[in-house]
């Protein structure tokens, strides 16, 4: 009998100094405590962090995947998708995913057929609620632009076509803003702030974690209105955002690995979406911008003064 213990290999789309993804990582090694697992004591784990560039996940996850980990646990589409390449064998848990079925990551959400199975952040037509607030919070605006990384947010262009087809209704022109470092994003904004247009700030922590301070400071600056998708940017200084409980998914994303673990097969455990959503506005930034935050909005929110 072996003494072997059983190892979990995890590999983020972010870099080790992001505060908001240390958090998430730090939320799911205490969901695998919670449930008995207690690092180097009776199990194993291995936490690689290539941040957003393909290459260095695709290098991570075969170092990963040559340790033979019991279970693997994916953060991203990316990571997910360099980890699927690089095993069909070992179970792959992942959370924070944008649509995994319109991504081509997941067949049956119902009953996974590969070695994938996870939870789900969005859908592609949360960008249509993402614009609607920002329209109701700015009503005067007439023009948006959806920012993200074509690299490491690959599902962008699925969001960029739910957003097309709001237009009329919100009355925005809705354009796409593919950005690739700190100063591009800077002339997104530039543009932005001539146009009196507002930003949409896609789901893509491994490529913005690392940007938000600088992007929240010129976006202030430069007085431009944006929504995230992740309620950290919004408590840093972003004006508002509107999605699901990230570091949640994390602790689910844990007890999927559990039942791995304990010999749970991957077909058992069904693809999961987020069912709960949360609208954060944070009122000194919206009082800095010269804006009247609506009442509905008010009502559903959870303020950051």
């Amino acid at each position: 009998m072996s003494d072997r213990l059983p190892s979990v290999g995890v590999l983020t789309g972010n870099v080790v100094g992001d505060p908001g993804a240390q958090m998430r990582v730090d939320a799911f090694r205490q969901g695998l405590a919670d449930r008995g697992w207690i690092a180097n004591q009776n199990y194993r784990l291995e936490v690689r962090w290539p941040g957003p560039n393909p290459a260095r996940q695709e290098f991570e996850a075969r170092e990963l995947v040559a340790g033979a980990p019991d279970v693997l646990f994916s953060t991203s589409t990316p990571s997910t998708r360099a980890l699927r390449d690089a095993t069909q064998t070992i179970p792959i848990i992942f959370v924070g995913l944008s649509d995994p079925v319109g991504t081509g990551l997941v067949v049956n959400l119902a009953r996974p057929t590969s070695n994938l199975t996870g939870f789900s952040l969005y859908e592609h037509s949360m960008s249509g609620k993402w614009l609607s607030l920002l329209k109701d919070m700015v009503p005067g605006i007439n023009q948006a632009a959806l920012l993200f990384n074509p690299e490491s947010a690959p599902y962008a262009p699925f969001y960029l076509q739910a957003a097309h087809q709001m237009e009329n209704r919100l009355g925005l022109k809705v354009t796409g803003a593919g950005v690739r470092s700190g100063p591009e994003i800077a002339g997104v904004i530039e543009a932005a702030a001539r146009d009196g247009s507002g930003l949409v700030v896609l789901p893509d922590g491994g490529f913005f974690g690392t940007q938000s301070q600088m992007t929240i400071a010129l976006l202030a600056q430069r007085r431009v209105p944006a929504i995230f998708a992740v309620r950290f940017y919004a408590v840093n200084g972003g004006l508002m955002s509107y999605g699901a409980d990230l570091t949640q998914q994390f602790r689910d994303g844990a007890g999927y690995v559990d039942r791995v673990l304990r010999g749970a097969e991957i077909r058992t455990l069904p693809v999961q979406f987020a069912t709960r959503f949360e609208l954060v506005i944070n009122m000194k930034t919206a009082n800095a911008l010269g804006l009247a935050v609506p009442n509905r909005l008010l009502m559903d929110a959870e303020l950051i003064e």
